[in-house]
């Protein structure tokens, strides 16, 4: 182990005599041990540490040590959490942190007949299909905010359908669901819940929801929880898309959003919630 420090951390800055003299070891055995090569413990560090390396980087630097262990051993790779977390620390690999985000993006105080909260008495769902959850946030771009309306399956936690637009009018919220319903074609009794803004309370929504057999629930005002997964999405989002990025303008947030969206967290970013899996596998897996 000492052979190695000071091959990796020392050689280059100091004579091999003076590091072999500060560390009690022989340089005739310092040299013996180059010539034998690495150990094979050695090597599978370095071995998990390029794999280490290459996951943090295809995984937009968004997983912790957790995460990223539950990843490698979906890839086949035997590692546990705490070697997972030794190698990003000798690497320097950080996650990016979620932060939290309540933007008003919807105004409930002129809601007029606001749904029941049924999503408090229901189970949560064992199959997609069965419950949406619904929600609004903003875009920061160098023109100005944008929103973006998206619908999520509260069992698979899979963006069904999602839309972005300069303004806050209800039609933005009408499209997103428009998008879900053209992809998942849900059958009558769905129920889609979400809190209690004008855009969900609009004559116009309410009666998409009804053409197509959806029943509505919205949240208790003033209670962000009832909607915690839209808004674990946003923040999830937020922190490994955004960051502190400000876009150029509505096109370039969309592109970018579209890549995260239907290109990672759709397909490949492993959610804690439902088993380190991501929301099209935990969506397989029901049927």
């Amino acid at each position: 182990m000492k052979y190695a420090f000071i091959r990796d951390h020392l050689a280059g800055l100091y004579p091999v005599r003076v590091c072999c003299s500060a560390l009690r070891v022989s340089r005739s055995g310092y040299y013996a041990a180059q010539d034998r090569g690495d150990s094979p413990r050695r090597q599978r560090h370095q071995l998990l540490t390029r794999q280490v390396r290459l996951v943090h980087e295809e995984t937009r630097q968004a997983y912790g040590s957790p995460r990223l262990c539950r990843e490698l051993r979906r890839r086949g790779i035997p590692i546990c959490r705490n070697t997972a977390a030794a190698i990003m620390r000798e690497s320097g690999l950080r996650s990016r942190r979620s932060r939290r985000f309540r933007p008003r993006t919807t105004d409930s105080s002129r809601t007029v007949a606001p749904a029941s909260n049924l999503l408090r008495h229901l189970p949560s769902p064992d199959r997609p299909g069965l419950i949406w959850v619904a929600d609004i946030t903003y875009i920061r771009t160098e023109s100005g905010f944008v929103y973006l309306a998206a619908v999520m399956d509260l069992c698979s936690r899979r963006i069904v359908g999602w839309t972005l637009g300069d303004s806050l009018r209800p039609r933005l919220a009408e499209h997103a669901l428009h998008a879900a319903i053209a992809l998942c074609r849900p059958l009558r009794g769905l129920v889609h819940h979400s809190d209690r803004g004008i855009q969900y309370d609009s004559a116009s929504y309410r009666t998409l929801l009804d053409r197509h057999g959806i029943i509505q629930s919205m949240s208790r005002r003033g209670d962000c929880y009832d909607n915690a997964a839209m808004e674990s999405f946003f923040a999830t989002l937020k922190s490994e898309l955004i960051g502190e990025t400000v876009f150029k303008d509505q096109q370039h947030a969309r592109d970018a959003i579209f890549r995260f969206i239907e290109g990672f967290y759709n397909n490949h970013r492993l959610h804690s919630g439902i088993g380190y899996r991501s929301p099209v596998q935990a969506e397989a897996a029901t049927v």
